[in-house]
C-alpha cells in the first residue's frame, strides 16, 4: 500500500509564504523611502523659502523699474541693458577680475605649500600648525576686517608706531594701491587655511605606496609633489580655483568695512556686490538691483565654466 504525500497542502502555503515576504519587503521599503524624504524635508523646505523664492521673486523685480507716480511698471530688458552700459558696475567688476588674477594664485599657492608641508610628516607639531593655519577661517570676516583695520591704523595701528620709531614713513596701507593689497592680504589671512584643509585632505587619500615606490627609484620629496601629489589632487585645486572665483566677485564685507578708515579710496562702487548693496538700500533701487544681481551671477556663472573648462582640456591633453 503507497501513501501519496500532500503536495496540495505544501503549495498553497509556499505561494502564500512568498507573497507574504514580498509584501513585507515593500513595506519596509516604503518606511526606509517615507524615513529619508523626512529627513529631507526640513533642508527643502528652508531651501525653497531661502534661496529657490528670493530668486524668483529677485528675478521677477529685475523686469520691473519703479515710477515716481503710480508703482512699478513693466520695463523688460532695460534694466539688464542700462547695468551693462553702467561704468560704475562695469568698473566694479573689472576691479574684481584684476583682484582675481592677483590674489587667488597667492592664496592658493600658499594654501597648496603648507598643505604639501603638513603632509610630508617633516614638519614637527603638524596637528598644532593645521589648528593654527585654519582657525583664521573660523573668525568672521567683520571681525578680521576690524582687526587688521586696527593693525593698517596710520594713527594707532602698531605698524604705524614701529615705522615712527624707526624714523620711516607711514606705510600707505589706505592709498589708492595700498588699499587694494590690504585688503588682498585679509582676504588670504581669512581663507589660505580653508583652502589648505581641503588640499590636505585630498593628498592624505592619495595611497602611501606611491611615495614607497618613488623613494626607492631616488625621487627627492620635491620630485614626488611635483609627479605624483600634485597632479593626483588637481580635482581639489579645480575645486578651490572655482570657490575663490566666487568668493572673489561676492566680496562685500572687507571693502565695506575698510571703507570707513579710507572713504576717499573706497567708493559706493568698489565691488559689484558693494554697488548692487548700495543701490539697493541706499538708493531704494531694488529692481536695478536685482538686475546688477542676476548679471554678477552670469559673470560668475562665465568664468567659473571657463576655468572647470580649461582644466578639463588639459586633463585630457596630458
Amino acid at each position: 500500500m503507497t501513501t501519496t504525500v500532500p503536495t496540495r497542502a505544501v503549495a498553497p502555503h509556499g505561494a502564500s509564504s512568498a507573497p507574504r515576504a514580498r509584501r513585507g519587503l515593500s513595506a519596509s521599503r516604503r518606511r526606509q523611502i517615507g524615513a529619508a524624504y523626512a529627513l529631507v524635508l526640513p533642508f527643502l523646505v528652508l531651501f525653497v523659502a531661502m534661496v529657490v523664492v528670493p530668486l524668483v521673486y529677485a528675478g521677477y523685480l529685475s523686469f520691473y523699474k519703479k515710477k515716481l507716480i503710480g508703482g512699478t511698471s513693466f520695463v523688460g530688458a532695460e534694466n539688464y541693458l542700462r547695468a551693462l552700459t553702467d561704468p560704475s558696475f562695469l568698473s566694479g567688476v573689472g576691479r574684481m577680475g584684476l583682484f582675481l588674477c592677483v590674489q587667488v594664485p597667492l592664496m592658493l599657492v600658499l594654501s597648496l605649500f603648507t598643505a604639501l608641508a603638513l603632509d610630508s610628516g617633516m614638519m614637527k607639531l603638524a596637528k598644532v600648525a593645521r589648528l593654527g593655519i585654519f582657525v583664521p577661517y573660523a573668525v568672521p570676516s567683520v571681525i578680521a576686517t576690524l582687526m587688521w583695520g586696527y593693525i593698517y591704523g596710520p594713527d594707532f595701528g602698531p605698524i604705524a608706531q614701529m615705522a615712527r620709531g624707526l624714523g620711516l614713513g607711514v606705510p600707505p596701507f589706505f592709498s589708492g594701491t595700498g588699499i587694494f593689497f590690504s585688503i588682498i592680504n585679509i582676504v588670504n589671512w581669512e581663507f589660505v587655511g580653508y583652502n589648505m584643509i581641503i588640499m590636505y585632505a585630498a593628498l592624505r587619500s592619495i595611497p602611501t605606496e606611491l611615495y614607497e615606490a618613488a623613494r626607492v627609484d631616488g625621487a627627492s620629496e620635491t620630485r614626488i609633489a611635483l609627479s605624483i601629489k600634485i597632479p593626483l589632487i588637481r580635482p581639489a585645486i579645480l575645486l578651490t580655483v572655482i570657490f575663490s572665483v566666487i568668493g572673489t566677485f561676492q566680496l562685500f564685507n572687507e571693502p565695506n568695512l575698510m571703507r570707513t578708515l579710507a572713504p576717499t579710496v573706497i567708493g559706493s562702487d568698489w565691488t559689484p556686490n558693494l554697488y548692487a548693496y548700495n543701490i539697493a538700500f541706499v538708493n531704494q533701487d531694488a529692481n536695478y538691483a536685482a538686475a546688477l544681481a542676476f548679471l554678477l551671477g552670469i559673470v560668475i556663472m562665465i568664468i567659473s565654466y571657463a576655468v572647470q573648462l580649461g582644466a578639463q582640456r588639459k586633463e585630457r591633453r596630458a
